[in-house]
């Protein structure tokens, strides 16, 4: 799910960050241009994990900063694919169920990669309809487990529709469709079975 990324940026220096430590005050600008920032095919920056070099501290013509080549890991959220991951479901749609894990909320489960027999209610909710004829819905802040089917970054409309959804830099694609996927509810009793039968 967490990565390392090593990167090396050509970092100008603000003159009012020059009175603390460099290292400090690097790692200061590295947070502001990075933290919670999404890097196209490497995933959501999380935290500033370390500084491996400093060079240069040069200042060109016309700047009134220093630049220092700097290099850095960074720790970024990128789930594999095949990943299983447990949120909560955060909305739903005609097109599926939008699923949060709290400090990342652009992830989608397409109907057609859920449950086999799921269907949309008649008060729009996503349900699954078992052989027994039981009805399972699918509810807001029920706990949802679900397996990484593609992660996609697409790139920045030029023009954006005032009725569309803001723009997400990074989606995560989610499949429900598997044993022990879906919601934990519909699982945890067969686990406490389980449980006990080892014991």
């Amino acid at each position: 799910m967490f990565t390392l990324s090593q990167i090396e940026h050509n970092l100008p220096m603000p003159p009012h960050l020059l009175s603390r430590p460099l290292p400090e005050a690097i790692e200061a600008e590295l947070k502001t241009l990075f933290l919670d920032k999404v890097i196209a095919n490497l995933g959501l920056c999380v935290s500033v994990y370390d500084i491996r070099s400093v060079e240069g501290g040069s200042i060109y013509p016309g700047e009134g900063c220093s630049t220092y080549k700097v290099s850095f890991r960074l720790l970024m959220f990128k789930p594999f694919i095949g990943e299983v991951l447990v949120g909560r479901i955060s909305g739903y749609d005609d097109k599926g169920l939008q699923v949060s894990l709290d400090f990342f909320n652009d992830i989608c489960i397409p109907g057609h990669l859920m449950q086999y027999g799921t269907v949309r209610g008649p008060d729009g909710r996503w349900m699954l309809k078992t052989e027994d004829g039981d009805e399972l819905y699918l509810d807001l802040d029920d706990e949802i487990r679900f397996v990484v089917s593609s992660t996609k970054y697409p790139p920045i409309p030029i023009e954006q529709k005032e009725d569309e959804p803001p723009f997400a830099p990074m989606q995560i694609v989610g499949s429900i469709k598997g044993d022990g996927l879906g919601l934990l509810a519909w699982w945890a009793a067969d686990e406490e079975g389980e449980e006990e039968a080892e014991q």
